[in-house]
């Protein structure tokens, strides 16, 4: 264990030194070699765990603390091995000897005061953890800044939405309905003993995630992982067989696909890096489908437009992506507050430059995985006051309203604003 635990003390600084999550964990698995496959889920768990709960797991640990620990190493260290102890099945005893082990190794003057602080919080949890949640930060375990945002913003709907980005994501499917239907692929799920249920008429979310190499004809193009609530996206924009349509931030593919999948139509998937492009392209040959790829960026279509009017645009544009936080909980301790007004100049660039590319009559998606307003219906709002072409449409469908999607038990937050190009 104690292998698992320096593996995730190397990812956890690196993240809170300001680098992204699944790229650390990549390049530490990478590094580490020969980890089994139950050693990988255990790093993966105790880093996303870890800094999901980052919040609650500091002011517990400064608690226990005389004084602030100098070395960075050993505080993530004792931050991981409380996460462990509070959070996982893992022996209290392993854990334990398995922190001091690793610490002895790198700083064996430190090993004490690490076998110390651990027993103390073992003698001291209820106490130590009734004590941390009367922070807002170690309750919700969020920046202040944060959770003062959303308390600003949505007042009695806080609290669930703070405590909905902790929870773990769902795994949802999308049907390829150019393939199968929900429901015989539920049945297909029912056959591999994958529990699953419909929450949308093309989502299927699992009762348990599973590894899609589990999944009955993923390789054959049934199905996509797709979040339920990014899966609104292809619906909203309203589109026709015979339209020319542009996604224009589409990686890593899986609105492009779903748009491919429910109509014919002639896509352009755009994206600025050709990397991240890369997945698009690999998306479309296991769906069977037909996209042009282009690798450019959207603020400055000069370089990569032909002159042609779409009469559809999908503008899925960066955000904080405050609203998918459960699946990336490093986003909570990288953002700043000023991340957010950069993100929404971005946005008004992109806009600004995809708008002349729209028919007359045509239509143009603005998408965010954001639930700050500011990213949101305050920047729709900024661009209509300077666009007098452009009208914002009403989005509804039975039994949905969209608009500000909020994370629940079945989708992420997002954000959508369909935009018409008068005449």
């Amino acid at each position: 264990m104690h292998i698992i635990q320096q593996a995730a003390v190397s990812v956890v600084n690196q993240v809170m030194s300001g680098r992204n999550l699944n790229q650390v964990l990549s390049e530490v698995v990478s590094v580490q070699g020969e980890l089994t496959h139950q050693q990988r889920g255990a790093l993966t768990d105790i880093s996303y765990g870890t800094l999901r709960y980052y919040g609650q797991l500091a002011k517990i640990l400064d608690a226990l603390l005389d004084k602030p620990l100098q070395d960075p190493q050993i505080r993530y260290m004792l931050l991981i091995a409380l996460y462990q102890l509070q959070y996982t099945k893992a022996a209290e005893h392993a854990v334990v000897d398995h922190a001091v082990s690793a610490i002895r190794k790198r700083n064996p003057a430190a090993s004490g005061l690490v076998n110390a602080v651990l027993r103390n919080y073992l003698r001291n949890k209820d106490q130590l953890i009734q004590a941390a949640m009367q922070a807002e930060e170690g309750r919700y375990s969020y920046p202040q800044w944060w959770i003062n945002a959303i308390k600003s913003q949505y007042a009695a709907q806080a609290e669930g939405i703070l405590l909905a980005g902790n929870q773990h994501p769902p795994m949802t499917l999308r049907i390829n309905r150019r393939r199968t239907t929900a429901l015989e692929y539920l049945k297909l799920l029912t056959q591999h003993e994958i529990h699953a249920r419909i929450v949308e008429p093309n989502a299927i979310m699992l009762d348990h995630a599973v590894t899609v190499n589990k999944l009955p004809g993923f390789l054959d193009g049934l199905v996509s992982v797709q979040d339920a609530g990014a899966q609104y996206a292809a619906a909203i924009l309203d589109i026709h067989d015979g339209m020319y349509v542009l996604d224009a931030c589409a990686a890593p593919g899986g609105k492009s696909a779903h748009l491919l999948e429910i109509a014919e139509i002639e896509l352009v998937s755009l994206d600025k890096d050709a990397q991240r492009l890369q997945r698009v392209r690999e998306n479309m040959q296991r769906l069977q489908l037909n996209a042009t790829l282009v690798v450019g960026d959207a603020v400055k279509p000069d370089s990569w437009w032909n002159g042609k009017l779409f009469q559809r645009i999908l503008a899925d544009v960066p955000c904080s992506a405050s609203g998918v936080v459960r699946r990336h909980p490093d986003i909570k301790w990288l953002r700043r507050p000023s991340d957010i007004e950069n993100f929404a100049q971005q946005q008004q660039q992109i806009l600004a430059a995809l708008w002349p590319l729209l028919a007359a009559d045509g239509k143009l998606l603005y998408a965010t995985c954001s639930i700050f307003a500011r990213e949101n219906q305050q920047s729709v709002n900024e661009f209509l006051n300077q666009h007098p072409d452009a009208r914002q449409l009403p989005i509804t469908a039975p039994d949905v309203n969209y608009g500000q999607i909020l994370p629940d038990d079945q989708h992420d937050g997002f954000f959508y604003a369909l935009l018409h190009k008068q005449v």
